[in-house]
């Protein structure tokens, strides 16, 4: 057996001295001075707002490194401020702390289940309130420097588009229609997101591939098809540092599953395949099929969703969704 040893790109733990800027939400005066004494004391630039102005307004406009959000205020719910800060891709990786009074348990889990990364009691506790700060602000600047690993993943996989396309455009069209067919499916802007991701990092496993291998014209030997399939594995280990992008990891490792168990890595079969790997696969044959490669002509649209239709036959993909995406490309094809 062919067996790759990778190790994660590495990303540097050291967090930006640069002073970190906190937004306290509280409709209590005398609340949110206590929060802001007790962090400017520490260094912390200390932004105040009550629950009578817009607050993702109030985000997006001043970009804080965390938030601590009172729970319970006379205008707005803090858990329902705290859900749509986290479904914002503008705003989802800011840290939310919540204040509170009250010890329900019952807040703690909807604080949870809303994105709210940890509970201060009130009054607040100077060293409690510190440390819980402090850790979180670490975390997202060790996050925001994973930024730099995405680009350089970028970066790897596109010197392996242009090693095994013409054109170099095989990345823009997938993320494309992965944009189009998202909105078709009425996917949530995070899975959209995630087939976008997945549209530029699918394959960067095959960087461990040889031309010989990855380019072959001719049949592939036992040995050089063992070695193409490890590729899902080996990206998925390249990938495993972006931490705000998990969802793209089950893309990668299993878009070569089939829908009768035969594909690989795993053998998931069925509903066993996560959703959006069976999306994706989809995806990636029909730009497969209809662009150039220096072994083989692109296909017509009609042609592409013929050897789809016949691959859904033989049991390799979902019928329901091949029914949908052909109806896309159909009405696709009509509109344009």
């Amino acid at each position: 057996m062919v067996k790759f040893h990778i190790h994660p790109v590495a990303v540097s733990t050291l967090v930006s001295s640069e002073q970190a800027k906190i937004l306290v939400v509280d409709d209590h005066r005398y609340s949110r001075m206590a929060a802001v004494d007790l962090l400017s004391l520490d260094g912390y630039k200390v932004l105040e707002a009550d629950d009578s102005k817009d607050v993702l307004k109030v985000v997006l406009d001043n970009k804080p490194d965390l938030i601590l959000l009172d729970v319970i205020m006379p205008h707005t719910d803090g858990f329902e401020i705290c859900e749509r800060l986290k479904q914002d891709e503008r705003t989802r990786s800011i840290p939310v702390i919540f204040i509170t009074a009250s010890d329900d348990r019952n807040w703690r889990v909807k604080g949870r289940e809303v994105g709210g990364d940890d509970f201060l009691a009130k009054p607040l506790d100077r060293l409690e309130l510190l440390t819980k700060v402090k850790l979180l602000i670490q975390q997202k600047r060790l996050n925001e420097g994973l930024d730099q690993t995405e680009q350089l993943l970028f970066s790897i996989a596109s010197a392996i588009e242009n090693r095994s396309t013409k054109d170099g455009r095989t990345f823009a069209k997938l993320e494309n229609l992965a944009q189009s067919f998202g909105e078709y499916l009425q996917l949530s802007g995070t899975e959209i997101s995630d087939l976008i991701f997945a549209a530029r990092l699918h394959d960067i496993g095959t960087v461990c591939i040889p031309d010989a291998v990855l380019l072959k014209k001719g049949e592939l030997t036992a040995e050089e098809r063992e070695l193409i399939e490890q590729h899902v594995l080996v990206g998925e280990k390249i990938c495993q540092p972006m931490q705000n992008r998990r969802g793209v990891l089950p893309i990668i490792r299993h878009h070569h599953e089939r829908w009768d168990g035969s594909g690989y890595p795993d053998g998931l079969s069925g509903e066993e395949i996560p959703w959006l790997a069976q999306v994706f696969q989809i995806l990636d044959i029909y730009v497969a099929l209809t662009s150039e490669r220096p072994y083989k002509q692109a296909l017509t649209p009609d042609e592409a969703i013929a050897v789809i239709a016949e691959e859904t036959e033989k049991g390799w993909r979902n019928p329901e969704l091949v029914n949908q995406f052909t109806a896309f490309i159909q009405a696709t094809a009509i509109t344009s």
